[in-house]
């Protein structure tokens, strides 16, 4: 695995694999993740749906919590802008590790994106908050058989 995003295995904190998503913690903070550059024909080979890339927020502005890269070349998108499913998994991993329920996110891709998690323990939910873009717009069809 680090191979193709050429990291130190001093900076891996932890690999987990979820059912969809690979994740990955870095040490490094923000000049881990942003200074990442993947090999997106390595990852497209990678048996994941896609990898996540994460580390604690570590600029002294206290900004964000943490923040994350999301790559997913397999389904054609080598980098996603800011992708909501991503956070509902690290939301939950973030909050158990800082002990915070409100948490504020930065997805550090070219467009990048805010996100404020919510993690709703009784409902055993987390709430995504944040400016959406609209990629496409359709019709679901259903046709009965005969």
């Amino acid at each position: 695995f680090l191979g193709f995003v050429r990291l130190s295995e001093q900076m891996l904190l932890m690999l987990n694999r979820l059912t969809l998503f690979q994740q990955v913690e870095l040490e490094g903070g923000n000049e881990a993740i942003e200074g990442l550059s993947p090999n997106f024909s390595a990852l497209n080979a990678y048996d994941t749906r896609c990898v996540l890339v994460t580390s604690r927020w570590t600029k002294p502005d206290g900004t964000y919590d943490f923040l994350s890269r999301v790559f997913a070349p397999r389904f054609g998108i080598n980098e996603d802008p800011v992708t909501g499913s991503a956070h509902c998994c690290l939301g939950p991993y973030w909050g158990a590790k800082l002990g915070k329920s409100l948490l504020r996110a930065k997805q550090a891709s070219l467009r990048g994106g805010t996100i404020t998690v919510e993690l709703k323990k009784e409902q055993k939910r987390v709430h995504l908050r944040g400016q959406a873009v609209t990629a496409s717009k359709g019709t679901l069809m259903h046709i009965p058989s005969s």
